[in-house]
Protein backbone atom coordinates (compact mmCIF):
# COMPACT_ATOMS: atom_id res chain seq x y z
CA UNK A 1 0.00 0.00 0.00
CA UNK A 2 0.65 3.55 -0.12
CA UNK A 3 0.55 5.11 2.97
CA UNK A 4 0.97 8.01 4.82
CA UNK A 5 2.28 8.97 8.43
CA UNK A 6 1.65 12.51 9.77
CA UNK A 7 4.05 13.04 12.53
CA UNK A 8 6.09 11.01 11.06
CA UNK A 9 9.55 11.59 11.91
CA UNK A 10 8.87 11.79 15.75
CA UNK A 11 9.73 8.58 17.93
CA UNK A 12 6.94 6.57 17.52
CA UNK A 13 6.21 7.56 13.79
CA UNK A 14 10.07 7.07 12.54
CA UNK A 15 9.54 3.74 14.24
CA UNK A 16 6.23 2.76 12.28
CA UNK A 17 7.92 4.09 9.53
CA UNK A 18 10.78 1.74 9.60
CA UNK A 19 8.16 -1.47 10.12
CA UNK A 20 5.74 -0.51 7.31
CA UNK A 21 8.71 0.24 4.96
CA UNK A 22 10.19 -3.26 5.90
CA UNK A 23 6.61 -5.06 5.08
CA UNK A 24 6.70 -3.29 1.75
CA UNK A 25 4.50 -0.88 1.57
CA UNK A 26 5.28 2.81 0.37
CA UNK A 27 5.68 5.27 3.10
CA UNK A 28 5.30 9.21 2.81
CA UNK A 29 6.26 10.76 6.10
CA UNK A 30 4.90 14.25 6.69
CA UNK A 31 6.04 16.42 9.86
CA UNK A 32 7.26 20.18 10.45
CA UNK A 33 10.40 18.84 12.83
CA UNK A 34 8.74 20.91 16.23
CA UNK A 35 9.64 17.87 17.96
CA UNK A 36 10.09 15.44 15.50
CA UNK A 37 13.85 14.90 13.98
CA UNK A 38 14.91 14.49 10.56
CA UNK A 39 18.14 11.97 12.00
CA UNK A 40 14.91 9.65 13.04
CA UNK A 41 14.43 8.85 9.12
CA UNK A 42 17.31 9.86 7.76
CA UNK A 43 18.45 6.51 6.72
CA UNK A 44 15.63 5.59 4.55
CA UNK A 45 16.67 8.58 2.41
CA UNK A 46 17.58 7.02 -1.39
CA UNK A 47 14.83 3.92 -0.74
CA UNK A 48 12.64 4.32 -3.45
CA UNK A 49 9.68 3.57 -1.76
CA UNK A 50 9.73 6.84 0.85
CA UNK A 51 9.76 10.49 0.53
CA UNK A 52 8.78 12.78 3.17
CA UNK A 53 7.71 16.33 3.17
CA UNK A 54 8.66 18.97 5.55
CA UNK A 55 5.14 20.83 6.61
CA UNK A 56 2.16 21.88 9.36
CA UNK A 57 -0.31 19.47 9.54
CA UNK A 58 -2.99 22.10 9.79
CA UNK A 59 -1.70 23.06 5.95
CA UNK A 60 -5.18 21.30 4.75
CA UNK A 61 -4.23 21.86 1.26
CA UNK A 62 -0.91 20.05 1.18
CA UNK A 63 -2.81 17.56 3.68
CA UNK A 64 -5.26 16.93 0.72
CA UNK A 65 -2.82 16.13 -2.01
CA UNK A 66 -0.89 13.91 0.29
CA UNK A 67 -3.91 11.95 1.24
CA UNK A 68 -5.37 11.95 -2.20
CA UNK A 69 -2.22 9.67 -2.94
CA UNK A 70 -2.14 7.27 -0.48
CA UNK A 71 -4.60 4.12 0.65
CA UNK A 72 -3.76 4.78 4.81
CA UNK A 73 -2.95 7.61 6.83
CA UNK A 74 -1.45 6.87 10.47
CA UNK A 75 -2.18 10.42 11.77
CA UNK A 76 0.17 10.71 14.50
CA UNK A 77 1.06 14.11 14.53
CA UNK A 78 0.15 16.60 17.23
CA UNK A 79 1.91 18.13 20.24
CA UNK A 80 2.94 15.81 23.06
CA UNK A 81 5.19 16.04 25.95
CA UNK A 82 3.87 17.47 29.28
CA UNK A 83 6.11 20.30 29.22
CA UNK A 84 5.25 21.99 26.09
CA UNK A 85 1.83 21.70 26.92
CA UNK A 86 1.51 23.30 30.18
CA UNK A 87 4.07 26.00 28.21
CA UNK A 88 1.77 26.57 25.35
CA UNK A 89 -1.65 24.88 25.60
CA UNK A 90 -2.90 27.05 22.38
CA UNK A 91 -1.06 25.92 20.43
CA UNK A 92 -1.67 22.24 21.49
CA UNK A 93 -5.20 22.52 21.17
CA UNK A 94 -5.03 24.45 17.41
CA UNK A 95 -2.29 21.64 16.34
CA UNK A 96 -3.94 18.34 17.60
CA UNK A 97 -7.67 19.46 16.75
CA UNK A 98 -7.15 21.52 13.88
CA UNK A 99 -4.59 18.98 12.52
CA UNK A 100 -6.69 15.99 12.98
CA UNK A 101 -9.71 18.00 11.19
CA UNK A 102 -7.23 18.32 8.07
CA UNK A 103 -6.48 14.71 8.29
CA UNK A 104 -10.23 13.54 8.36
CA UNK A 105 -12.03 15.95 6.07
CA UNK A 106 -9.43 14.83 3.24
CA UNK A 107 -9.88 11.10 4.31
CA UNK A 108 -13.24 11.40 4.03
CA UNK A 109 -13.17 13.22 0.67
CA UNK A 110 -11.02 10.28 -0.48
CA UNK A 111 -12.29 7.67 1.07
CA UNK A 112 -9.21 6.59 2.85
CA UNK A 113 -8.85 4.79 5.97
CA UNK A 114 -7.23 6.71 8.85
CA UNK A 115 -5.72 5.59 11.72
CA UNK A 116 -5.75 7.84 14.55
CA UNK A 117 -2.95 8.04 17.61
CA UNK A 118 -4.66 8.76 20.84
CA UNK A 119 -3.58 8.88 24.24
CA UNK A 120 -4.14 7.28 27.58
CA UNK A 121 -4.74 11.13 28.72
CA UNK A 122 -7.81 11.33 27.81
CA UNK A 123 -8.77 9.05 30.71
CA UNK A 124 -7.87 12.28 32.73
CA UNK A 125 -7.60 11.74 36.43
CA UNK A 126 -10.06 8.92 36.44
CA UNK A 127 -9.46 6.39 39.46
CA UNK A 128 -11.47 3.70 37.93
CA UNK A 129 -8.70 1.33 37.37
CA UNK A 130 -7.70 -0.02 34.55
CA UNK A 131 -9.45 2.24 32.52
CA UNK A 132 -11.55 0.23 29.91
CA UNK A 133 -12.42 2.01 26.15
CA UNK A 134 -15.86 2.78 27.20
CA UNK A 135 -15.16 4.41 31.10
CA UNK A 136 -16.50 7.50 31.75
CA UNK A 137 -13.76 10.22 31.92
CA UNK A 138 -12.39 12.48 35.06
CA UNK A 139 -10.75 15.80 33.81
CA UNK A 140 -9.38 18.84 36.02
CA UNK A 141 -10.85 22.19 35.22
CA UNK A 142 -10.20 24.16 32.13
CA UNK A 143 -7.98 26.77 33.54
CA UNK A 144 -5.64 24.18 34.29
CA UNK A 145 -3.21 23.80 30.99
CA UNK A 146 -1.57 20.32 32.18
CA UNK A 147 -5.76 18.92 30.85
CA UNK A 148 -5.03 21.04 27.39
CA UNK A 149 -3.40 17.92 25.82
CA UNK A 150 -6.05 15.59 27.31
CA UNK A 151 -9.15 17.44 26.05
CA UNK A 152 -7.82 17.60 22.55
CA UNK A 153 -6.92 14.31 22.11
CA UNK A 154 -10.56 13.59 23.53
CA UNK A 155 -11.97 15.98 20.87
CA UNK A 156 -9.91 14.36 18.32
CA UNK A 157 -11.89 11.04 18.95
CA UNK A 158 -15.55 12.84 18.75
CA UNK A 159 -14.14 13.73 15.42
CA UNK A 160 -13.26 10.12 14.40
CA UNK A 161 -16.07 8.86 15.69
CA UNK A 162 -18.50 11.28 14.03
CA UNK A 163 -16.78 11.06 10.50
CA UNK A 164 -17.02 7.15 11.19
CA UNK A 165 -20.80 7.93 11.55
CA UNK A 166 -20.69 8.66 8.42
CA UNK A 167 -19.39 6.40 6.18
CA UNK A 168 -15.02 7.13 6.94
CA UNK A 169 -13.01 3.99 7.75
CA UNK A 170 -11.22 5.19 10.99
CA UNK A 171 -9.50 2.99 14.04
CA UNK A 172 -8.43 5.06 17.22
CA UNK A 173 -4.90 3.95 19.48
CA UNK A 174 -4.73 4.90 22.91
CA UNK A 175 -1.06 4.86 23.88
CA UNK A 176 0.31 4.22 27.02
CA UNK A 177 3.43 5.64 27.91
CA UNK A 178 5.41 4.23 24.94
CA UNK A 179 8.97 4.16 25.25
CA UNK A 180 12.26 2.91 23.49
CA UNK A 181 14.85 4.28 21.44
CA UNK A 182 14.46 7.64 19.16
CA UNK A 183 13.16 9.99 22.17
CA UNK A 184 13.84 12.77 22.84
CA UNK A 185 16.94 12.81 25.86
CA UNK A 186 15.70 16.20 27.72
CA UNK A 187 12.39 13.92 28.78
CA UNK A 188 9.65 16.29 27.51
CA UNK A 189 7.61 13.44 27.00
CA UNK A 190 8.75 10.46 28.68
CA UNK A 191 10.00 10.06 32.24
CA UNK A 192 12.61 6.92 30.75
CA UNK A 193 13.94 9.30 28.68
CA UNK A 194 14.85 11.76 31.34
CA UNK A 195 15.40 9.37 33.79
CA UNK A 196 18.42 7.58 31.28
CA UNK A 197 19.58 10.75 30.47
CA UNK A 198 20.13 11.69 33.88
CA UNK A 199 22.06 8.53 35.00
CA UNK A 200 23.93 8.59 31.81
CA UNK A 201 25.43 11.77 32.81
CA UNK A 202 26.04 11.38 36.18
CA UNK A 203 23.18 14.06 37.04
CA UNK A 204 20.24 13.01 40.20
CA UNK A 205 17.23 11.53 38.68
CA UNK A 206 14.21 14.16 39.46
CA UNK A 207 11.36 12.03 40.76
CA UNK A 208 8.81 14.28 40.40
CA UNK A 209 6.06 14.68 43.61
CA UNK A 210 6.52 11.05 45.68
CA UNK A 211 7.39 9.19 42.92
CA UNK A 212 4.47 7.06 43.68
CA UNK A 213 2.50 7.89 40.98
CA UNK A 214 2.09 4.36 38.50
CA UNK A 215 2.68 4.40 34.66
CA UNK A 216 2.27 1.14 32.55
CA UNK A 217 5.68 1.63 30.09
CA UNK A 218 4.99 -0.11 26.62
CA UNK A 219 7.88 -0.59 24.44
CA UNK A 220 8.03 0.73 20.86
CA UNK A 221 7.67 -2.30 19.23
CA UNK A 222 4.96 -2.91 20.90
CA UNK A 223 3.58 0.33 20.08
CA UNK A 224 4.03 -0.78 17.06
CA UNK A 225 2.61 -3.62 16.45
CA UNK A 226 -0.53 -2.41 18.37
CA UNK A 227 -0.51 0.79 15.72
CA UNK A 228 -0.58 -2.00 12.61
CA UNK A 229 -2.96 -4.07 13.49
CA UNK A 230 -5.82 -1.14 14.68
CA UNK A 231 -5.33 0.24 11.39
CA UNK A 232 -5.31 -3.05 9.10
CA UNK A 233 -8.07 -5.30 10.58
CA UNK A 234 -11.79 -5.11 9.69
CA UNK A 235 -12.55 -5.48 13.21
CA UNK A 236 -10.85 -2.38 14.31
CA UNK A 237 -13.28 -0.01 12.27
CA UNK A 238 -15.23 2.46 14.44
CA UNK A 239 -13.54 1.14 17.29
CA UNK A 240 -10.73 2.58 20.51
CA UNK A 241 -8.10 0.60 21.72
CA UNK A 242 -6.08 0.92 24.62
CA UNK A 243 -2.58 0.08 23.02
CA UNK A 244 0.03 -0.57 25.88
CA UNK A 245 1.45 -2.57 28.72
CA UNK A 246 -0.62 -3.64 31.90
CA UNK A 247 2.38 -3.71 34.03
CA UNK A 248 1.74 -1.54 36.59
CA UNK A 249 4.93 0.35 37.85
CA UNK A 250 5.57 3.24 40.54
CA UNK A 251 7.91 6.13 39.04
CA UNK A 252 10.08 5.96 41.95
CA UNK A 253 10.58 1.90 41.69
CA UNK A 254 11.56 2.84 37.76
CA UNK A 255 13.77 5.19 38.21
CA UNK A 256 15.58 2.53 41.07
CA UNK A 257 15.53 0.12 37.79
CA UNK A 258 16.97 2.59 35.28
CA UNK A 259 19.39 3.67 37.57
CA UNK A 260 20.66 -0.08 38.73
CA UNK A 261 20.53 -1.40 34.65
CA UNK A 262 22.60 2.14 33.97
CA UNK A 263 25.46 1.26 36.51
CA UNK A 264 24.89 4.99 37.71
CA UNK A 265 25.89 6.43 41.21
CA UNK A 266 23.06 8.86 40.96
CA UNK A 267 21.28 9.97 43.35
CA UNK A 268 17.62 9.73 43.01
CA UNK A 269 15.68 13.22 44.56
CA UNK A 270 12.25 14.19 44.63
CA UNK A 271 10.90 17.32 43.36
CA UNK A 272 7.83 19.11 43.51
CA UNK A 273 5.55 19.45 40.76
CA UNK A 274 5.01 22.90 41.16
CA UNK A 275 8.59 23.53 40.99
CA UNK A 276 8.22 22.39 37.41
CA UNK A 277 4.84 22.92 35.97
CA UNK A 278 3.46 25.71 38.52
CA UNK A 279 1.09 25.65 40.98
CA UNK A 280 -1.52 24.90 39.35
CA UNK A 281 -0.53 22.01 37.40
CA UNK A 282 -1.77 18.51 38.38
CA UNK A 283 -1.23 14.51 37.82
CA UNK A 284 -3.30 11.08 37.20
CA UNK A 285 -2.23 9.07 40.57
CA UNK A 286 -2.69 5.73 38.26
CA UNK A 287 -2.37 4.84 34.74
CA UNK A 288 -2.90 1.32 34.13
CA UNK A 289 -4.90 -0.02 30.73
CA UNK A 290 -7.36 -3.14 30.25
CA UNK A 291 -5.96 -4.48 27.05
CA UNK A 292 -8.56 -7.04 27.21
CA UNK A 293 -10.88 -5.60 24.07
CA UNK A 294 -6.99 -5.10 22.23
CA UNK A 295 -6.41 -9.15 23.15
CA UNK A 296 -10.19 -10.16 21.73
CA UNK A 297 -9.94 -7.95 18.44
CA UNK A 298 -6.83 -7.62 17.52
CA UNK A 299 -5.23 -10.33 18.73
CA UNK A 300 -2.22 -7.82 20.63
CA UNK A 301 -0.30 -8.97 23.15
CA UNK A 302 2.87 -6.78 24.84
CA UNK A 303 5.92 -8.95 24.31
CA UNK A 304 9.07 -7.21 25.67
CA UNK A 305 9.52 -7.34 29.20
CA UNK A 306 10.38 -3.76 30.91
CA UNK A 307 13.56 -4.88 31.91
CA UNK A 308 14.56 -5.83 28.42
CA UNK A 309 12.70 -2.77 26.55
CA UNK A 310 15.28 -0.69 29.50
CA UNK A 311 18.25 -2.40 27.83
CA UNK A 312 17.50 -2.32 24.25
CA UNK A 313 16.71 1.98 25.28
CA UNK A 314 19.75 2.23 27.47
CA UNK A 315 21.87 0.93 24.66
CA UNK A 316 20.77 3.58 22.28
CA UNK A 317 21.28 6.43 24.23
CA UNK A 318 24.44 5.81 25.39
CA UNK A 319 25.29 5.32 21.63
CA UNK A 320 23.75 8.61 21.07
CA UNK A 321 25.34 10.22 23.82
CA UNK A 322 28.70 9.29 22.47
CA UNK A 323 28.28 10.70 19.20
CA UNK A 324 26.99 14.04 20.51
CA UNK A 325 30.24 14.39 23.09
CA UNK A 326 32.67 13.45 19.82
CA UNK A 327 30.45 16.09 17.69
CA UNK A 328 30.73 18.42 20.20
CA UNK A 329 34.78 18.01 20.56
CA UNK A 330 35.05 18.22 16.35
CA UNK A 331 33.50 21.40 16.59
Amino acid sequence: MDILITGGAGYIGSHLADRLLADGHSVVVLDDLSTGRFENIAHHQGNPRFAWVQGDVRDAPLVARLVERCDVVFHLAAVVGVGHVVRDPLRCVQVNVGGTEAVLAAAFAHRRRVLFASSSEVYGKSDRVPFREEDDRILGATRIPRWAYAVSKALDEHLCFAYADRGLEVSVVRYFNSYGPRMDGRGYGSVVARFISQALKGEPLTVYGDGQQTRCFTYVSDTVEGTVRAATRTEALGQAFNIGSDREVAVRDLAEMIRTLTGSSSPIVQVPYEEVFGRQFEEAVRRRPSIDKARRLLGFEPAVPLEEGLKHTIRWFERNLTAETQRAQKG
